[in-house]
Formats: structure tokens, sequence, C-alpha cells
């Protein structure tokens, strides 16, 4: 396999999330607009499809191979995850 294959390979194993992250992150700027004006479209994005991309190599590494239904279904929820830690920081301590 050269280089140009390997390339693409890697491509295709990480467009699911990235696609996922991308998706998740500007609709959810969208919808909550208020709540996460202090959150950087560029950081909402890059957590979501970091997280993402863990998934899938999480999944590779324990199922052994890529494509499963259940390694896409935890690539969505660490992605709505990792939206909610950075967007909304449930951490915070409430003043008052």
């Amino acid at each position: 396999m050269n280089s140009l294959q390997q390339f693409w390979h890697l491509l295709d194993f990480v467009s699911p999330a990235l696609g996922v992250g991308v998706i998740a992150a500007l609709l959810s700027k969208l919808l909550w607009r208020r709540q996460l004006s202090r959150v950087s479209r560029r950081r909402l994005v890059a957590w979501a499809v970091a997280a993402g991309a863990i998934a899938s190599l999480s999944g590779l590494i324990i199922a052994g191979r890529d494509g499963m239904m259940a390694t896409y279904g935890a690539v969505v929820l660490c992605t709505a995850g990792a939206i909610w830690l950075v967007g909304f920081d449930p951490f915070r301590r409430q003043s008052g």
C-alpha cells in the first residue's frame, strides 16, 4: 500500500467523526445561540471532532475492525458529550 492509499484510508476512517462533529457543533451553535455565545465555533468543532475520532479509534481497538454500528453510536454519543462539556460547562460554579 503506497502513501496515497494510506492517506485515503485514514481519511475514510476519520470522516464519520469529522462529519458528525462539524454538523453537530454548528447545529448546536445555531439552536442554543444565547447559551453558547461565549464558546467559539472553532473550539466547539475541534472538541466534537476529537471526541468522535477517539470513539472511532476505541471502537477499532475493541472490536478489531472498523464500521460497526456500535462504534458509530459511540461517535454520536461522544460528540454530543463533548459539545455539552465544552459548550455548557456543567461543572461551573454557580454564583449566588
